[in-house]
């Protein structure tokens, strides 16, 4: 009957996930379809182990009734004993399949934030070297869909998609098109100086940089959280304007060109001409919809 509980507790882990809406937290939404999927198996899977526990208790039921009365032997006794040990081994089976499943349905669901870029740190390039695992790379900064594609299918992507903002002089990122846009930009950056782009996202600042110097981020997920990343630009702030880590600001201003130390590379900046705090985005995670 113990494995019907853990399926009966998988499938209310799925479900619960879906009916609260924090299955975002940990996946693509266009992949919500195979969660939900699984969510059906699971239930099915413990109807069947119910019925199959309901059938072996009564044929046990049965035997014990007609094994009743006879004495037990020091054979008897080793098989005491050996159906002892193979009870331990089965709870800690049980355990590897219990503990995610309480800190799942009993531990909140955390959102990523800053602190979370600080202690992990970010980089670029994306992948780390000798690693070709799609999967296995965590990208920041800029995102990066060639390791899914291959070389020249990413190159023909990013020419197709760049022409929805190469010709505006006012690009507006949303939650729907904000890692394709920051891809793009990343792509060829020098193709979009000058113009003007408005976003939003959360503060944090890096060491190493001027006062009035941040980065404004959102995490992005490509198809998980496994692959999860942190996307955005380093923005130059007025004088005199400070924000803490982690608050909200949507801001207005021109793209420029400059070399980052820390990477040794040309990466896109925006000298900011307006700003206005706001409050989190109910979802504060944006998705590759492509």
């Amino acid at each position: 009957m113990a494995r019907a509980y853990v399926l009966l507790g998988f499938t209310f882990f799925l479900m619960q996930l879906h009916i609260q809406g924090t299955i975002s937290k940990y996946i693509n939404m266009k992949y919500s379809y195979l969660s939900l999927t699984a969510g059906i198996l699971f239930a099915f899977l413990t109807l069947i182990q119910v019925i199959h526990t309901l059938r072996t208790s009564h044929d046990e039921d049965e035997q014990h009734r007609h094994e009743h009365g006879h004495s037990c032997d020091h054979t008897c006794a080793h098989g005491h004993v050996h159906k002892e040990a193979k009870g331990f081994k089965k709870f800690l089976n049980g355990l590897v399949f219990i503990f995610p499943l309480f800190t799942g349905i009993f531990l909140p669901v955390a959102t990523l934030d800053s602190t979370i870029v600080q202690a992990k740190g970010f980089h670029f390039p994306v992948s780390e070297p000798g690693n070709n695992d799609p999967f296995m790379q965590r990208q920041y900064l800029k995102p990066d869909l060639s390791v899914y594609y291959g070389q020249e299918g990413y190159q023909k992507l990013i020419k197709q998609e760049s022409k929805d903002y190469i010709n505006k002089k006012s690009i507006v990122l949303n939650d729907y098109d904000f890692l394709k846009g920051m891809e793009v930009l990343y792509d060829e950056p020098g193709k979009y100086l000058g113009k003007e782009l408005t976003y939003k996202g959360f503060i944090y600042h890096e060491k190493g940089l001027k006062k009035n110097q941040v980065f404004l981020f959102r995490f992005g997920i490509i198809h998980c959280v496994a692959d999860s990343g942190v996307y955005g630009v380093l923005i130059e702030l007025p004088d005199g304007q400070t924000y803490k880590n982690d608050q909200w600001i949507e801001v207005t201003g021109n793209i420029q060109q400059m070399y980052y130390q820390p990477f040794k590379v040309n990466i896109p900046y925006l000298d900011v001409t307006k700003m206005k705090e706001i409050q989190p985005p109910k979802d504060e995670y944006v998705y590759r919809n492509k």
